[in-house]
């Protein structure tokens, strides 16, 4: 019988569904989908938890099952972080009986999925997300300051059960090792672009998150007054919780630029789109793990300018521009938009990493191994 992989991801309905009215769209959630079908391709029996937002229990989407938890503000507050909070979840994995389950991100719920799975004899896999995850110095960038006092012990108490670690980059792997003391698997972000997928030599700068402060939405702006010549595309939905405030000052500041094109919420579904109308993919965030953005560039030949370093090699330099502040950013930028020569360039570069190192059938086959690895040495038993 295939191996059954379950993954406990409570926001990811609207993306793997391609739901256009949830408002919810995030980096991890388009990673995880991806891996999710391609998963199923690959011949794994594949399920996902996720987040009650009224779809039915057990549905299928592309072959992957559906469970699950909660509703997302369901229950009172304090008690629902036990009620139905943590028995929902519990009671989902159990439904799931998986060989492996697999959780994403730092949360309180990296100890739920360990817990589970010393008591069940399963396997867990945790995979990170942004670098913080690896960085116990930079951890409470992860937890909002009135829940760090319980969630963060409880990530760190998680990630010390995982029987394994993916590490989307050598940088966290190193990071996972020096502060953690545990050797991560690397293993690469995928993506499959769309037919037709394609950049636009006399298009648009991008630039797509969602609005919170981490993703420094502000500079993006600045960039655009900086070069007025240039035209600047702005994607991206408000924040949950108490930074939806900055995505209605940035559309207040984006409505007196007149080169710049403020779009706002766009569902998974029709983001693509938006790069296929791209020259260029501007970063503005103030920390990243590997962008799905970035690969959604590169796979069309788009070029990347950022402040992060995802350390992508192709040759001996980055790929993707890594700019040290504003200024060498504004000057990057304004470079790749009038030289058409060097944007094919640094364009092509992008393309041939990609297809080197980000393609689904690549990062399958290592989860491929790592499963076999876990399942064969009989820790799920």
């Amino acid at each position: 019988m295939s191996k059954h992989i379950c993954f406990v991801a409570p926001y990811i309905w609207p993306t793997l569904s391609g739901d256009r009215v949830i408002r919810s769209v995030g980096g991890a959630e388009m990673r995880q989908a991806i891996l999710a079908r391609a998963l199923v391709r690959a011949g794994f029996r594949v399920s996902v938890i996720t987040l009650d937002f009224g779809q039915p229990e057990g549905v299928e989407v592309d072959g992957v099952t559906i469970l699950r938890a909660h509703k997302p503000n369901g229950g009172l507050p304090v008690l629902r972080f036990f009620h139905p909070r943590l028995t929902s979840w519990w009671r989902a994995m159990k439904r799931a009986n998986a060989d492996i389950y697999l959780q994403s991100t730092a949360a309180y719920l990296t100890a739920v999925v360990g817990a589970f799975c010393r008591s069940q004899g399963r396997c867990f896999i945790y995979s990170g997300a942004s670098n913080p995850d690896f960085q116990r110095d930079q951890l409470w960038k992860k937890f909002r300051r009135r829940s760090r006092w319980r969630d963060q012990p409880m990530y760190l108490w998680g990630l010390e059960r995982a029987d394994a670690i993916v590490a989307q980059h050598a940088g966290q792997v190193e990071a996972c090792r020096r502060w953690y003391g545990r050797e991560a698997v690397e293993i690469a972000n995928c993506y499959a672009p769309p037919a037709g997928a394609k950049a636009s030599s006399d298009g648009v700068v991008l630039w797509v998150a969602t609005m919170r402060a981490l993703k420094r939405p502000e500079l993006f702006l600045e960039l655009a007054r900086a070069l007025p010549r240039q035209r600047f595309r702005m994607v991206g939905g408000p924040a949950r919780g108490n930074e939806a405030e900055v995505f209605e000052l940035m559309r207040q500041v984006a409505a007196g630029l007149p080169n710049v094109e403020f779009v706002g919420f766009v569902p998974f579904v029709e983001v693509e789109a938006h790069f296929n109308d791209a020259r260029l993919f501007v970063n503005t965030s103030e920390y990243e793990g590997f962008p799905n953005t970035f690969l959604q560039s590169w796979a069309r030949g788009i070029p990347t300018v950022s402040f992060v370093d995802c350390g992508a090699r192709e040759g001996d330099r980055p790929v993707g521009y890594v700019c040290r502040d504003i200024a060498e950013m504004k000057e990057v930028v304004s470079r790749l938009c009038e030289d058409d020569v060097l944007s094919a360039q640094e364009g092509d570069r992008a393309r041939r990493h990609f297809l080197a190192h980000h393609t689904v059938d690549t990062v399958v086959a290592r989860y491929s191994r790592l499963i076999d690895q876990l399942v064969g040495s009989g820790r799920h038993d």
